[in-house]
C-alpha cells in the first residue's frame, strides 16, 4: 500500500518549458546585478560561502564566483549554491507577479484528491526546497502549499543516485516499498526502484522504449492499487 507519494517538478507536475524558457531566463538576467547589490546580505554571504567550497576555491572573488555561476548555468549543472541563488531571485519575480508556477492541468486536483485519501505528498526537486516553495506557492492553480508535508531537494543527494531515496525514506520513516516516486526521467525512476521504491514515469509526449517503468501521461491515469 502507498503511503506517500513523492514528485519530481520539472517535466513532471510543470511543462520544462516553463522552466527552461521563463524561470532559467529570468535569474540569469538578474544574476550579476543582484549579487553586487545584495553580496552584504547574511543569505547571500551564507550562499557564497558554500560556493567557494563548491569550487574549492577559498579565496576567490566575487568575479570569479559569478563567472562560474554562468558557467554552471551553460551546463545545466545540478549545483546545490546555483539553485539556492536561483531560488532567491525567483522569489522576487513570484511577488512581483512577473510570473506564476506553471502545473500541467490536471495535477491540482489529483494532488487534493490523494491528500484526501490520506496519502502523504512530498517534492523531490534538483532545485531549492525555496525554489519548489515558491512554484506551488504562486502556482497558477493557486497556493498548494498545504498539501505537501515536506520537500526535498539535492542535500539529501542528486537524483540519480540510489541513496538520495534512501535518505529519503529514512528521514520520512516510511518503507521503501511503500513509497511512489513520480519522475519523467528514467533514470531517476531506476535509481528509486533499486533503492526499492515504487516508481511511475510521466510521458506527456511520446513513450519511453528504454524504460521499464509504468508509463503514464496524466496524474489522473495514476494507480495506487500496487
Amino acid at each position: 500500500m502507498i503511503q506517500a507519494i513523492v514528485t519530481d517538478i520539472e517535466g513532471t507536475t510543470t511543462d520544462i518549458r516553463f522552466v527552461h524558457q521563463v524561470l532559467f531566463p529570468y535569474a540569469r538576467e538578474r544574476l550579476t546585478s543582484f549579487l553586487l547589490e545584495h553580496q552584504q546580505e547574511d543569505e547571500i554571504v551564507a550562499l557564497l560561502a558554500d560556493l567557494r567550497r563548491e569550487l574549492a576555491q577559498p579565496d576567490a572573488d566575487l568575479d570569479t564566483l559569478i563567472a562560474a555561476l554562468h558557467q554552471f548555468m551553460d551546463e545545466d549543472r545540478k549545483s546545490t549554491a546555483l539553485k539556492a541563488l536561483q531560488g532567491i531571485i525567483w522569489r522576487t519575480g513570484y511577488l512581483q507577479g512577473d510570473f506564476r508556477g506553471h502545473l500541467y492541468p490536471e495535477v491540482a486536483q489529483q494532488l487534493a484528491d490523494w491528500q484526501q485519501q490520506g496519502v502523504g505528498l512530498y517534492v523531490y526537486s534538483s532545485g531549492s526546497v525555496a525554489a519548489q516553495k515558491l512554484l506551488f506557492g504562486y502556482s497558477d492553480a493557486g497556493d498548494l502549499r498545504p498539501l505537501f508535508s515536506g520537500y526535498f531537494d539535492t542535500h539529501v543527494g542528486a537524483k540519480r543516485e540510489v541513496s538520495a531515496y534512501e535518505n529519503i525514506a529514512n528521514q520520512l520513516g516510511i518503507a521503501p516499498q511503500s513509497l511512489l516516486f513520480l519522475s519523467d526521467i528514467r533514470q531517476e525512476l531506476d535509481a528509486a526502484q533499486l533503492a526499492g521504491w515504487h516508481t511511475c514515469q510521466l510521458i506527456r509526449d511520446l513513450p519511453d522504449s528504454e524504460s521499464r517503468h509504468r508509463q503514464v501521461n496524466r496524474f489522473d491515469q495514476i494507480d495506487l492499487a500496487i
